[in-house]
């Protein structure tokens, strides 16, 4: 990834987290992380990836957000003065899960062990 598409990414990363922060006062939304900007090339697309807890409102939540894609897209062009703002789609990062879903088989694997060596 290039410097510009590197600064661009954590341009977008930095304000969408300020308008959640700042402008969404939706408490059916949940608490919401934005984890990482994958922008295209052409500057055209944004791939913005989201953390959202409690785990039982992630589909819900995202449901909501995916729907106010145009406010964010129009606060963005407020605050960044590039010649295109990109067009903005988000996912859900399950990167956390995963993290999770490890740690548990390893202790698993830790407590297996502990009982074999008794």
């Amino acid at each position: 990834m290039s410097f510009r598409l590197e600064k661009i990414s954590k341009l977008i990363k930095e304000e969408i987290s300020l308008i959640f922060l700042h402008k969404i006062q939706d408490s059916s939304i949940g608490l919401v992380t934005v984890t990482k900007v994958d922008v295209s090339p052409d500057l055209k697309n944004a791939k913005i990836y989201l953390s959202i807890f409690p785990n039982d409102k992630r589909d819900s939540s995202l449901t909501i957000v995916k729907e106010m894609h145009g406010f964010f897209r129009t606060e963005l062009a407020a605050r960044m003065t590039t010649r295109y703002v990109p067009e903005l789609r988000f996912f859900l990062d399950d990167s956390a899960d995963y993290v999770e879903h490890i740690d548990t088989l390893l202790k698993k694997i830790h407590e297996n062990d502990n009982q074999t060596d008794k």
